[in-house]
């Protein structure tokens, strides 16, 4: 039996040797390929497939939203970044002497969460195929086949074009140390999944970009469109059974309209839990402490069947009344499930006080939110709040990620910046994929003067 690090070596070999031949791809030889990976997964009888058999697999999700990753989001993913250069020259300043060129990075280690099996092997590949590199994915254990099969296609369309099937290679029976060696051995991580997988990839020696916990808060204001926001809560909320790390959490409302929208919330499908329910509903759903799996992205009449609540057959989604924050009150913190925490307040400063204490418990750096026509709150919660980014009256969980209707880079990795324990604070996108070389020219400029330097700055300073 080979040694972890013996196995991992064949595979780095393997891998380097394809990358050494698409080094010298054409832009329109990685941006060929690239495109026939997207519009082969997006065709709606794969897509369902594979859909319905990662949902087999895992038990995580819905087929629905799987498949949507694949037909809509994965479309919209390469559309923005097709026409981003990464073989050669991608820009030139002449007025500054500065020529920027493209060079790759070389093997890529993809962590694949059990989550997004059937997404992250096409994000990951993608991009790491249209900068030149070669990428080995590290699949959870819960979700190998789906990850496998995904992975054994994009070889396949790499094989009948042309390239080496070996730019894509998948580990077949993952393990928490063969990951752990492919991203000592790697050039680079790109780190999607379990905060342990995370601080691992940074603990490597080798650079990462790692992903931050999500726990999305969102305000809603007394200005705000009510049955228009519980509606984009409803999409938001409910996408793939809440498995994303930008589905709504939790929601701060202002006192004013608390109870009519708690109204228009269950009118989109919201259960509102009594107390008692509420009780049954944090047993089921810790386990000492941690999330249980058994609710995890689960179906909402699971999670309620295992909580004993009686709901009706139109249910979306179970909401909990909550004042308190952190340890003692586990409703403040990430669920990934179909459950979402509802807080009031009275004063704005409030609201940003909740969404700080919320995201500093759980979530810190990922995100926020916010339903209000007031452009003076919607500046006040993104000045005031340690988020990389704030939503504003959108469906939280399908806007974060990017999407047609904002200007957000579409991902499926987002960084949650220092605060998150990460070494970028927007989404993951094709320049992070990819070395730049800056060549720098001479110009014709002299130096400054110190009134041009320093002007009116230090008129009221003690220097």
């Amino acid at each position: 039996m080979l040694s972890t690090e013996h196995t991992i070596r064949e595979l780095i070999e393997r891998s380097r040797a394809a990358q050494k031949i698409a080094e010298g791809f054409s832009q329109r030889k990685v941006d060929e390929l690239a495109a026939a990976i997207v519009y082969t997964f997006s065709r709606p009888e794969l897509a369902r497939e594979i859909a319905e058999e990662c949902v087999a697999e895992t038990d995580i999700g819905n087929v629905e939203s799987k498949k949507a990753k694949l037909m809509n989001k994965m479309p919209a993913i390469f559309y923005q970044v097709k026409d981003v250069k990464t073989v050669g020259v991608i820009d030139r300043d002449p007025e500054m002497g500065i020529t920027k060129i493209a060079k790759p990075i070389g093997v890529i280690a993809a962590l694949v969460p059990s989550t997004n099996p059937e997404a992250t092997p096409i994000f990951k590949g993608v991009l790491g195929l249209r900068a030149r590199n070669a990428v080995i994915f590290a699949p959870h254990p819960a979700s190998k086949k789906t990850s496998m099969k995904v992975v054994d296609i994009m070889r396949e369309i790499l094989e009948k074009n042309g390239a080496p099937k070996d730019l894509f290679i998948c580990i077949d029976q993952p393990s928490k140390d063969l990951s752990q060696e492919l991203m000592r051995q790697a050039d680079l991580t790109m780190a999607t999944g379990s905060g342990d997988m995370v601080k691992a990839a940074y603990s490597s020696g080798k650079p990462a970009y790692g992903v931050g916990a999500g726990n999305a808060v969102v305000v809603i204001d007394e200005t705000a469109d009510l049955a228009e926001t519980a509606a984009k809560i409803r999409i938001g909320k409910t996408g793939d059974n809440a498995s994303g790390c930008s589905a709504e959490n939790s929601l701060v409302i202002h006192e004013s309209v608390y109870d009519e929208m708690l109204e228009l919330l269950q009118l989109q499908g919201g259960y509102l839990a009594s107390p008692e329910e509420k009780a049954r509903l944090q047993e089921v759903m810790w386990e000492d402490g941690h999330l249980s799996r058994d609710i995890v992205a689960k179906p909402v009449d699971r999670i309620a069947n295992l909580a004993g609540i009686n709901i009706p057959d139109n249910t979306a989604f179970l909401m909990v009344k909550e004042t308190g924050v952190g340890k003692d009150y586990p409703f403040s913190g990430e669920k990934m499930s179909l459950v979402l925490t509802v807080y009031k307040y009275s004063e704005f400063d409030e609201a940003i006080d909740m969404v700080n204490r919320i995201t500093s418990y759980s979530g810190f750096g990922h995100s926020c939110g916010i339903h209000s026509n007031n452009q003076e709150h919607i500046m006040q919660l993104a000045l005031n709040t340690k988020t990389t980014k704030v939503i504003v009256r959108q469906p939280h969980g399908a806007a974060n990620s990017g999407a047609w209707f904002n200007g957000l880079a579409n991902t499926f990795s987002l960084g949650c910046g220092t605060w998150g324990g990460n070494i970028v604070s927007e989404n993951v996108t094709q320049k992070h994929y990819m070395n730049t070389t800056w060549v720098a020219e001479p110009i014709d400029r002299q130096p400054a003067s110190e009134e041009e330097i320093f002007g009116d700055l230090l008129a009221t300073v003690n220097v």
